[in-house]
C-alpha cells in the first residue's frame, strides 16, 4: 500500500512539474521566439501608447471610419465580457433576423444601390474578428469619401494597400485590418479639429 501511495505522489508531482510548469514555459518561450508580435497581442503602439491591437476587432461608428463586423461580444469587441464570443443564434432565430434585417437596412440607406456585403452584417464565430472583406471596404468608400472630403479613388488606393491575401496563396480569403486601415486613413487624410 505504501509502495503504491509513494508511486502516486510522485506521478502526480512528476506531471504537476512536467505539465504545469515546463511545458507551458516551454511553449511561451517558442511563442516569444518564433512569433513575438502575436503572443503579446498584436499590439499598435504610437507615442508610447498603447492603442489597439491587430488581432482583436474595434468599434468604429464614426461616418469617418472603416466599420468592422459587428461583434457578439459583450459590449462591442470585449473579449473578456461573460458569455463573450459568438452569439449562438440559429439562422432562424427571431433575435438575430431582425438584427440583421436591421443592420442591412441601415447600410442600403447608406449606399442605395449597392450589394451589402454579408460580413457587415454578420458577426464572426469569436465576435472579435478585426478584418473585414475588401467587399466590405470597397461598400464603405462612398460614406466615408463624402464625410472626410476625399476622394473615392484615393480610399480604393488605401483598401487596396491594406489589403492582405490568402495565407500561403491558399489558406482564408482576402481580408482588410481594419484598425490599421483607420489609422493610415488618419495618417494621410487627418480629421479637422
Amino acid at each position: 500500500m505504501k509502495q503504491n501511495l509513494r508511486i502516486a505522489l510522485l506521478m502526480t508531482l512528476l506531471t504537476t512539474v512536467l505539465f504545469g510548469l515546463l511545458y507551458p514555459l516551454a511553449v511561451t518561450g517558442l511563442g516569444q521566439l518564433l512569433f513575438p508580435s502575436q503572443a503579446n497581442g498584436g499590439l499598435i503602439v504610437k507615442n508610447g501608447q498603447i492603442i489597439g491591437s491587430r488581432l482583436i476587432g474595434q468599434p468604429f461608428s464614426s461616418d469617418r471610419y472603416f466599420h468592422g463586423r459587428p461583434s457578439a461580444a459583450g459590449n462591442g469587441y470585449d473579449p473578456v465580457s461573460p458569455g463573450g464570443g459568438a452569439s449562438n443564434l440559429g439562422p432562424t432565430n427571431r433575435q438575430l433576423m431582425d438584427r440583421v434585417k436591421g443592420d442591412a437596412e441601415k447600410l442600403h440607406a447608406e449606399n442605395p444601390g449597392s450589394p451589402v456585403p454579408v460580413d457587415l452584417v454578420t458577426t464572426s464565430g469569436s465576435g472579435l474578428d478585426p478584418d473585414i472583406s475588401p467587399a466590405a471596404a470597397e461598400f464603405q468608400i462612398p460614406r466615408i469619401a463624402r464625410a472626410r472630403h476625399v476622394s473615392e479613388a484615393e480610399l480604393r488606393s488605401l483598401v487596396a494597400k491594406h489589403t492582405l491575401g490568402r495565407q500561403l496563396g491558399v489558406l482564408g480569403e482576402p481580408r482588410v485590418n481594419v484598425l490599421e486601415l483607420n489609422l493610415e486613413l488618419n495618417a494621410q487624410h487627418p480629421l479637422s479639429k
